[in-house]
């Protein structure tokens, strides 16, 4: 099978359409650790550039606080950034946290200026999705020809008609299925909306947050001392903020958020995630931003 991710890149723009059927289940989240303090970070955020402009991937940057001590404080670095980076580390059993660092899917994290461990970790998420979806389809398919009363307890009909063995319940709902989420601008409100889990999936263990994270898709900085003094940088999608809006288990979900306000920090896209556990796999993610953004105000 050849590699999504690298199919992505060497199709886009030409196969588009033959590159983005392979992210059928929804896009990857992809999550950058960086400082302007920091003199490995630069490759990283050029990478980070790159993947914002593939619609199959979300990818973000978050500025972390705890490089400002050596000499440069970074202009775009925020606490929550930094708390969020750290409540990885606690959840993935880290010793610690470290700049640049990927984070993919809510699930692996990679060095972020190590291109090849990028490109196979993105490679593996998109391949684990692909095959949750289709196991899942499966189900369905099976579940509407043979009655679940005739299988044991905890059994779901996972392709028998197709010379499979029936795979439990619990098994589906530890794959990598993904949950759609809409996002509509009015001049009044965000409008969230968040699809039900597969309904051949176990809901018991189901307990996931809703991040909204604000972002500005392009900032550049002059940074004036530290280890990359004397360097102009644009950085992308930088988050400016993150809020947790809630909790899902597993039903479908309506939110309807006010205005922002004047008090909101500059931003002119929103990305709305839902993560098992708060800092656990991420189930769906959704993009509004740009002219998409704009456009609904």
């Amino acid at each position: 099978m050849k590699p999504v991710f690298v199919a992505v890149l060497l199709a886009f723009g030409v196969l588009a359409g033959a590159a983005t059927s392979a992210f059928a289940g929804g896009p990857i989240l992809v999550e950058l650790y960086t400082s302007q303090g920091c003199s490995s970070c630069p490759p990283a955020d050029a990478l980070l550039a790159k993947l914002t402009q593939h619609k199959e991937l979300i990818a973000l940057s978050l500025p972390i606080t705890y490089w400002d001590m050596l000499g440069w404080k970074d202009t775009l670095a925020s606490e929550a950034n930094t708390r969020r980076q750290k409540a990885y580390a606690a959840a993935m059993g880290r010793g610690g946290v470290y700049t640049p660092q990927i984070i993919v899917g809510g699930e692996k994290d990679v060095v972020g200026s190590r291109e090849d461990d990028v490109e196979a970790a993105i490679d593996a998420a998109a391949e684990a999705r692909d095959d949750a979806s289709e196991a899942i389809a499966d189900a369905h398919d099976s579940l509407q020809d043979i009655s679940t009363g005739d299988l044991p307890a905890g059994m779901t009909a996972l392709g028998p008609l197709r010379g499979k063995p029936a795979a439990p319940v619990e098994k589906l709902s530890k794959l990598s299925w993904s949950v759609g989420i809409g996002l509509t601008r009015t001049p009044q409100s965000l409008r969230v909306a968040i699809a039900a889990a597969p309904d051949v999936v176990s809901k018991n263990r189901l307990n996931a947050t809703i991040w909204m994270f604000r972002l500005r898709s392009a900032v550049t900085v002059h940074i004036g001392a530290g280890e990359n003094s004397g360097r102009t940088w644009t950085y992308r999608n930088v988050v400016s903020d993150i809020k947790d809006l809630g909790r899902w288990n597993g039903r479908a979900v309506s939110l309807e958020l006010p205005p922002v306000g004047s008090k909101a920090p500059p931003h002119d896209g929103v990305v709305v995630v839902l993560q098992q556990g708060g800092y656990g796999r991420v189930l769906g993610a959704a993009y509004l931003g740009h002219a998409e953004y704009y456009a609904q105000r």
